[in-house]
């Protein structure tokens, strides 16, 4: 094989999303990566990468921040390979693995813009943990700290980048809106 025909090889690269056991990923994902490893260096590389997309988020356990690191498809890998029977029997065989994602029995290529959202959520993430505010509009809330301490109210709107969600709660009979901390509050 040429340096051209490597070149080639490479650029008909994709990457195809693979359905896995619920809870394997990272086992799937080892294994790919050391079957990876065990082929040639250059020329004769067909696949040429691996990845679980995971994101940190902020969650509240026992009353503090804890930031977790989530799968984003629970249940799939992503590889970045060149399709053809041996790569494809190659991935099949792996244990954990229940099939590509397709239509029929052809396994579907991730189209460009869903793998660079994919990788530009990483990208994100690496920077900082994003906050995931577990309560939604029109949920009622009780507020745990502050000076509502005990109040109920009504989710009016949420904050994803300022941390915060505004709540109506009834002050002297008329409904008045609060913005707090999402950790003051406390889901029904």
């Amino acid at each position: 094989m040429t340096a051209e025909t490597a070149e080639t090889v490479a650029t008909d690269a994709r990457w195809y999303a693979v359905q896995t056991y619920s809870g394997h990923e990272n086992k799937v994902q080892k294994l790919i990566q050391r079957r990876i490893e065990e082929e040639p260096e250059g020329e004769g590389r067909e696949i040429f990468d691996v990845l679980v997309p995971t994101q940190d988020v902020v969650e509240i356990r026992n009353g503090k921040r804890v930031t977790v690191t989530k799968r984003l498809y629970p249940g799939y890998v992503l590889v970045h390979m060149v399709l053809n029977d041996r790569t494809q029997h190659i991935i099949n065989n792996i244990q954990g693995v229940i099939k590509f994602v397709g239509h029929g029995r052809a396994p579907q290529p991730l189209r460009e813009e869903e793998i660079n959202k994919i990788l530009g959520v990483e990208v994100e993430t690496e920077e900082g943990a994003k906050e995931e505010i577990p309560f939604h509009v029109g949920q009622v809330v009780e507020i745990t700290k502050g000076p509502f301490t005990d109040f109920s109210g009504v989710v009016q709107e949420v904050y994803p980048d300022k941390g915060k969600v505004k709540v109506e709660v009834s002050l002297f009979g008329r409904p008045t809106s609060v913005e707090l901390d999402y950790t003051d509050l406390k889901g029904y």
